[in-house]
């Protein structure tokens, strides 16, 4: 049933720049499975659904054959090189704008570069903890800190297209979801501060130690300040779930409820339905359904399903969340635009829905959803 029902635009809610570097064998594989380890000795990583999707969608971009074999696909990837592969797969995707975060480690295009090479458009979505370890560089005392951080919170809202968080939702919000008071973020921020300090002298003396120098904000008490900075701002917030149940987020979701800024819930599976029901709790909270199909591979359109028994169709909004490899932005838009097809299309032929609920559904979902909420016009 997926050729029933044809999406033309994407918006990607959510994804990352691509690596600037050719890629071995080694690194792309590590590449397909960025949350996992290596593979077991005598295994490969393209033996995932991410790697099978790879070849099905991607190899025909790049002048082969579907399914072919992994060697023969990375030997004409080095053959074009990384410039004309990144051109050809991200043109091929079908996003009319890339909302791109910003902060990560690793030799990563940025906003500028992805629209240049989709031939799209492209925003920044500034990562919070990126921001904060900024200002630490820079500001000398915890007073500073607190000061300079509040005004690059600010500035940074003026042109961004959301904020972003990774770790705060792994803490939690919970038991306490408000925003910490003066006395608490400075103690927290000197903690951080000097943590640092103490991992850069180890460092010089070649001490070691297992904290990285320079390392992101881990405080639960300064990511519960660093989030509500970005809600005082108004602008969208991105919380990455993955690992984290979701319904550690009721009490921040309740309490970030009519001030204006959304929130928007990524990375959910295998949380995903939890996700779903405090997008439907909640008028200012929004659910991911990009991420999970490009997860789950030929489970896609099951997994859609589920988010979409329980979220309204006005809060879901489709995001890659592909990282590092231009192939990950092609699979994530390829399964969605699959699994969209697959749900909405068999719910056609069984006469549960009209063909012009469903095409509209799927255009809400697919791009629209995405510029209300972000104001993309």
């Amino acid at each position: 049933m997926a050729d029933t029902l044809h999406v033309t635009d994407l918006v990607d809610q959510h994804c990352h720049g691509v690596l600037r570097t050719e890629l071995g064998l080694g690194t792309f594989e590590a590449r397909l499975a960025t949350a996992g380890g290596p593979p077991a000795p005598g295994t490969t990583l393209f033996d995932t659904q991410t790697g099978f999707a790879v070849r099905r969608w991607c190899a025909p971009l790049l002048g082969l054959d579907p399914h072919c074999p992994p060697a023969g696909y990375l030997a004409r990837r080095r053959e074009l090189g990384v410039v004309e592969t990144g051109r050809r797969l991200l043109r091929a995707t079908g996003v009319s704008t890339y909302l791109v975060g910003t902060g990560l480690p690793g030799d990563l295009t940025g906003p500028a570069e992805i629209a240049a090479a989709a031939g799209a458009d492209a925003r920044e979505i500034v990562r919070l903890e990126s921001l904060a370890e900024q200002i630490a560089d820079t500001s000398g005392t915890v007073e500073s800190f607190v000061a300079n951080l509040a005004e690059a919170v600010h500035t940074a809202a003026a042109s961004a297209a959301a904020f972003t968080s990774d770790t705060a939702a792994h803490h939690g919000p919970e038991p306490d979801p408000g925003p910490p008071g003066p006395g608490q973020v400075r103690g927290a921020a000197g903690r951080w501060l000097a943590g640092r300090d103490a991992a850069r002298r180890a460092a010089r003396t070649g001490a070691g130690g297992p904290r990285t120098p320079g390392a992101a904000p881990d405080d639960p008490v300064l990511l519960r300040h660093l989030l509500w900075a970005a809600v005082a701002c108004g602008r969208p917030l991105q919380l990455q779930l993955r690992s984290t149940d979701p319904r550690r987020l009721a009490g921040f979701a309740a309490a970030t409820a009519g001030l204006g800024s959304d929130l928007m819930l990524l990375n959910s599976y295998p949380y995903h339905r939890h996700a779903a029901q405090l997008a439907h709790a909640h008028p200012h909270v929004y659910a991911d359904a990009g991420a999970a199909p490009a997860r789950t591979g030929a489970r896609a359109a099951a997994v859609l399903a589920e988010i979409l028994e329980l979220a309204p169709f006005g809060k879901v909004l489709f995001s890659s969340g592909a990282q590092g490899l231009p192939e990950l932005h092609v699979v994530g838009a390829r399964q969605f635009r699959e699994a969209l097809g697959r749900v909405l299309g068999g719910w056609v032929a069984d006469g549960a829905w009209s063909r012009t609920d469903a095409t509209r559904v799927a255009a809400m979902i697919a791009s629209g959803n995405a510029r209300r909420v972000y104001g993309l016009g």
